[in-house]
């Protein structure tokens, strides 16, 4: 396990001592290294970047630039070119989609799984309204695995990209996404891997897979809202006309031609989000300070303990069972979670329930909604014990 002193680098649980938060799926608390580093920018080192010339302009420019090569160090990106800030992970897959997109043809095919969020399913759709494409989903397996047999055979020539979330944030789930990617390249198709969940829970290395795209929030990673990452091989990112146009992502501008600044301002227009990349670093410092197996290693405990609990208790059903990260889904027999998720409340826990924005995936779970537990570097077994006991009075309550 980490340290329990780890919480006490996180001020919301200074403000809130009684607050057990399972809720980092959703979104990360931040710790002071994020919020110190946030502010020492702006008060020192704030101005806009690539523009002026002046001390201060050449500051912030250096610190947004060395914030991508600690994110690109961070996931083993080949060079910091191959990084893109965007405002989260939901607008860095709909820069793929609209620019990787604007290169396929009608009846040209993209594979999505039954485990994906929205955000990894809409973008296709409306690609598929655009371009005509076809959209395939890999199905899951009973045992909510996904069905890898079935996934070889959607496999074609005409397979342009196969998009797959690398943890579930429904599930915990962890799809085998090397060897998606393997296979995937055998027939000559790209891959695309959503990993806003995995990101926070372990080590993720885009060199070792061998991913042709990758995204991820900073808002998960105890970094502030507002930034994500687009990671794209450069030859890629090269050949794909930008998504937005505007000031930065330009070389020259004339009333009759245009041309565009090479990869990654190519793909990011007007200001970006510069304090936000600031805060991202310093998260992914303070991160790689515990270190990734270290975290992996206690989300698994965390995990195990709390599905101990879980099994003891009557009316509950755990879906996503061969998951082994630090995500669990549940239900109640005879219980809505809503009101699960009110009564813990009233206990000073945070649960997430509702649909978790996977409706196709609790459509063929056969559920309307389940309660998730998500854990962070925070959380101790002194939460999970907080956790069963009030789960166990909240259970007794509404029978």
């Amino acid at each position: 396990m980490l340290p329990a002193s780890i919480k006490s680098e996180f001020p919301v649980f200074a403000a809130y001592p009684d607050l057990v938060y399972l809720d980092t799926g959703a979104t990360s608390q931040k710790p002071h290294a994020v919020l110190d580093a946030m502010q020492k920018f702006y008060e020192a080192s704030y101005a806009n970047v690539h523009r002026g010339i002046y001390d201060l302009a050449r500051r912030s420019t250096t610190a947004y630039e060395n914030a991508k090569t600690t994110v690109a160090k961070f996931i083993g990106a080949a060079r910091a070119e191959e990084i893109i800030f965007t405002k989260n992970a939901t607008e860095a897959i709909n820069l793929v989609a609209h620019s990787f997109g604007a290169t396929l043809s009608a009846g040209d095919e993209i594979i999505i799984s039954e485990l994906e969020h929205h955000a990894n399913i809409v973008p296709w759709h409306m690609l598929r309204e655009r371009k005509n494409i076809v959209i395939k989903v890999i199905p899951i397996r009973d045992d909510e695995q996904l069905d890898m047999d079935a996934y070889k055979k959607l496999l074609s020539p005409k397979t342009k990209l196969v998009a797959v979330t690398m943890m579930s944030n429904a599930l915990g789930i962890t799809p085998p996404v090397a060897e998606i990617i393997m296979t995937a390249h055998n027939v000559g198709a790209k891959v695309l891997l959503d990993a806003s969940q995995a990101i926070y829970h372990g080590p993720v290395n885009v060199t070792e897979l061998n991913a042709d795209f990758l995204v991820f929030t900073g808002h998960k990673l105890y970094g502030p809202s507002g930034i994500g990452v687009l990671y794209g091989k450069y030859d890629l990112l090269n050949d794909m006309p930008p998504f937005l146009g505007g000031g930065d992502m330009i070389e020259t501008v004339a009333f009759d031609k245009i041309t565009y600044a090479p990869p990654p301002r190519r793909f990011e227009a007007g200001t970006p989000p510069i304090a936000e990349a600031v805060g991202l670093a310093a998260a992914i410092d303070f991160m790689s300070g515990i270190g990734m197996e270290n975290i992996a290693t206690h989300d698994r405990e965390l995990r195990a303990a709390t599905v101990e609990k879980l099994r003891g208790m009557n009316r509950i059903t755990i879906h996503g069972g061969a998951a082994t990260g630090g995500i669990i889904s549940f239900t109640v027999q005879d219980a809505h979670v809503q009101d699960i998720a009110t009564l813990l409340d009233k206990q000073n826990i945070a649960i997430r329930v509702g649909h978790h924005c996977c409706m196709p995936l609790m459509q063929k779970l056969g559920v309307t909604a389940t309660a998730r537990i998500s854990f962070g570097v925070y959380n101790t077994l002194e939460d999970v014990e907080k956790f069963a006991k009030a789960l166990q009075q909240t259970l007794e309550f509404l029978n």
